[in-house]
Order: structure tokens, then C-alpha cells, then sequence
């Protein structure tokens, strides 16, 4: 049995490492052939009899751990330089506003059909705001770097600033100046311990000399990060400044501080360091798209009682970007089609309390939209042409 499990395990993911591979070429989102993949294993098991435990405790786990990773991982490839402030200040805009637009136009959506208050309404709403950097930034490899910065910065905005959200609704029974204060103190704190944390991790990746060094440091980023959860601290904030400020250490050689860190010594660490993050990023986001389509049920792919729901959802999600990119003087292709729903959609949905759900948000609408953001994508990114791409305008 032991030999049985390694061999379906390793051939998995080395059928994803392949769809990874190939999405480049073929521009079909390797998420979308990962939960084909996985609804294939779940036939399978359903038909020849296996038994096997159920995984479902372990999904939230493995998106914790894959949401960490990759934010990191798209924060190492930002540049923090005078430059960049254009397109941080149009990719933060273009993250909040349609995300905070687009709930409130779910929620009250939810509130017409299904008389509950409002809040749980919104708290329902909210995991179809955010687009899934999981998905956008392993998606956009292959289109013009102006494109592809703009996509990472704004998905690991949307990731963020959606938790954020989704903290704040789910945990605030009213809004006034007091809990606004809380959250704005809460900002303060994460950010004064994203900075002391930084400086002590780029620290030990300079000083370590033992031959196991970066796992440790990859411990301790996810133990920050949830010890932050745990007092409802943003702490996807951390991340993201950790992995763009040791991925810009040239930026601050300025700083008397850098040079006790040894700078060129840490240079070739982060290289190292970031060589790590990529592998185990692509090992848990292959683990976690494959379990999520091994969960599917064949019934919650093809409701019909919730596909008129997720072709409304889409296209009012596709009507806000497209204002959203014109008012940012952002040409529509190919960043219109880039706008994925995924791994901090099903967190957010899962994170639900069981007495804040409504019915009409269920399984098979989690599932559909998407899957039909994720084929809008592939279907904009199979016709798009780099040749076509004029640059943004500033």
C-alpha cells in the first residue's frame, strides 16, 4: 500500500509539473487541468471500490500554507523604486475598488432573493471579490513583463485587501469610529512587526552558516503569519513586505542598518532562498488545486440551480473591470480577461461561520464561477498576441 500511494503521488505531481510546463504554450490555466486531474482520481476511487479517508479537514490547511508561499513568492518579483509608484497606486485602486463595489452589489443581489441581514449577506459576497493571485500570476508567465508586474501587484493586493475586508465584516457586528480605530491600530501593529520581522529573518538568512538554514526561515515566516491570525491581525501584510523588501535589498544599501546584514552575502541567500519558495509554492499549489478537484462532486460542477447565479456573477465581475481598466487609462487586453477567482475564494468561503451562510452560496457556485473565471482567462489568453500589446499609459 505504501509503494501504491508514492507511485500515484509522484505521477500526480509530475503530471502537474508537465501542465505547468506546457500552460505557456498552450494558455490553458493549469488550475483548470488540475481539477480535471483531480475529479478524474475522485471517479476513479468511486469506481473501482478504494477507500480513503476524507481529506476535506486537510484543504483549508494546504491553502493556508499555498496562499503564504505564493504571495511571497510574487513579492520577490516587485520593484520598489520611484518608478513603480504609477502602476502600485493603478493595481492597489484597481484591487479595492471593484472588489468593494462588486460586494455590495452581490450582497444586496443575496438580500433581495434571501431575506437575511445584510452583513451575512456581504460576509457571503465577499469570496467572489477577490481575484486569486494563485491563479493570475502562474497564468501570465508568458505575456510582457509592464502586463505581468501590473497582474502580481493587483492580485496580491486583491488577496490581501480581501481578507482584510472579509475580517472586518465577519467580526464586526456594527461599524463606528471605534472599530475603524481598531482596524487602523491593527494595521499600525502588523506593519511595525512586518518591519522588526523582516530585519530579524534577513538577519538569520545572512548569519546561518549551518547547512539547513532556509527551511527554518520559511517556518518561521508561516508561525508570523499565523500567530498574526490569531489576534485577527492582517497578517498577509507581513508577507508580502517581507518577500519585497528582501527582494529589493539593492534599494536600501543606503541605509546604515543593510550593511550590518552583510548585503552581498545576502544577495546570493535571498537567490537561494527565492529558489526554495518557487519549488514548495508550486508543490503546495499542485497538492491543493488536486485535492480541491478530487472534492468536487460531478453534481455541484452542473447544478443548474446555480449556473444562471455564477453567469451573473461573471459577467458583473468582468462589467466592474472593464470600468475599472478604463479609468485607469489601461488598455483592455489582456488585462480584462485576467481576473480569476480560486485558492482565497474557497479559503474565504470555508472560513464562513455556519450560522453567517446563506443558502444561495453554496458548493456548486464556489465552483462555478470559478471555473468560468478561470476559462475566461484561458479563452482571452489563447487569442491574445504579445505582438498586440501596446504599453500602459502612465
Amino acid at each position: 500500500m505504501t509503494n501504491t500511494v508514492l507511485i500515484v503521488f509522484c505521477s500526480l505531481i509530475l503530471i502537474a509539473y508537465l501542465f505547468d510546463l506546457t500552460s505557456s504554450k498552450t494558455k490553458i490555466p493549469s488550475v483548470i487541468l488540475l481539477f480535471f486531474l483531480g475529479w478524474i482520481v475522485s471517479r476513479f476511487v468511486e469506481l473501482t471500490g478504494i477507500h480513503l479517508p476524507d481529506f476535506s479537514f486537510i484543504l483549508p490547511v494546504i491553502g493556508t500554507l499555498g496562499l503564504i508561499l505564493i504571495v511571497l513568492e510574487g513579492s520577490f518579483e516587485l520593484e520598489l523604486n520611484k518608478s513603480k509608484f504609477v502602476i502600485i497606486s493603478k493595481s492597489f485602486v484597481g484591487a479595492l475598488l471593484p472588489m468593494i463595489a462588486a460586494a455590495f452589489i452581490f450582497a444586496y443581489m443575496f438580500q433581495y432573493f434571501d431575506q437575511v441581514p445584510l452583513r451575512y449577506n456581504l460576509i457571503n459576497a465577499i469570496p467572489f471579490c477577490v481575484i486569486s493571485s494563485a491563479v493570475a500570476v502562474t497564468s501570465v508567465r508568458h505575456i510582457t513583463a509592464n502586463y505581468r508586474e501590473f497582474i502580481i501587484y493587483e492580485s496580491s493586493f486583491s488577496d490581501i485587501l480581501g481578507v482584510i475586508f472579509f475580517t472586518i465584516v465577519s467580526q464586526n457586528e456594527t461599524f463606528n469610529l471605534y472599530s475603524l480605530g481598531h482596524f487602523g491600530l491593527q494595521i499600525v501593529i502588523m506593519f511595525i512587526i512586518s518591519f522588526v520581522a523582516t530585519i530579524v529573518l534577513s538577519f538569520l538568512l545572512s548569519k546561518i552558516q549551518h547547512h539547513i538554514k532556509f527551511i527554518p526561515i520559511i517556518l518561521l515566516v508561516i508561525l508570523i503569519y499565523s500567530i498574526s491570525k490569531v489576534y485577527h491581525l492582517p497578517s498577509l501584510i507581513f508577507i508580502l513586505l517581507f518577500g519585497m523588501i528582501i527582494g529589493n535589498l539593492d534599494e536600501f544599501k543606503n541605509l546604515k542598518w543593510i550593511h550590518k546584514l552583510k548585503p552581498e552575502i545576502l544577495d546570493k541567500e535571498v537567490q537561494r532562498f527565492k529558489e526554495l519558495v518557487i519549488e514548495a509554492s508550486f508543490l503546495v499549489r499542485a497538492l491543493f488545486f488536486l485535492l480541491f478537484g478530487y472534492l468536487m462532486e460531478t453534481s455541484e460542477i452542473l447544478n443548474p440551480g446555480t449556473l444562471m447565479w455564477s453567469l451573473v456573477i461573471v459577467l458583473i465581475i468582468f462589467f466592474l473591470r472593464t470600468i475599472q481598466l478604463k479609468l485607469s487609462k489601461l488598455p483592455l487586453t489582456p488585462l480584462l480577461f485576467v481576473a480569476p477567482r480560486g485558492l482565497i475564494t474557497i479559503l474565504l468561503f470555508l472560513s464562513i461561520e455556519p450560522v453567517q451562510r446563506i443558502p444561495l452560496v453554496n458548493n456548486s457556485l464556489i465552483i462555478q464561477v470559478i471555473v468560468l473565471t478561470s476559462l475566461f482567462m484561458m479563452i482571452g489568453l489563447m487569442i491574445f498576441r504579445d505582438g498586440d500589446i501596446i504599453k500602459p499609459q502612465t
